[in-house]
């Protein structure tokens, strides 16, 4: 565990995330958040996707946000 990761947060408590062009390449879960408790993580193509995306396992909504 990396000291960005020390304390991860709860995952998938959140419907609708904003992310940023530094948090490229999206994932879901995000990688601050506790793997333990949640579904598989998958990258989602939010770029591809006019700056919007769905994750197929748990519906969470990113936005990107410049």
């Amino acid at each position: 565990m990396t000291a960005a990761n020390a304390h991860p947060t709860q995952a998938n408590a959140e419907q609708r995330y904003v992310v940023h062009r530094a948090d490229l390449p999206l994932s879901c879960p995000l990688p601050s958040m506790a793997l333990w408790n949640s579904h598989p993580r998958v990258y989602l193509p939010i770029e591809a996707e006019n700056g919007e995306v769905q994750c197929p396992y748990c519906g969470s909504h990113f936005v990107l946000q410049d």
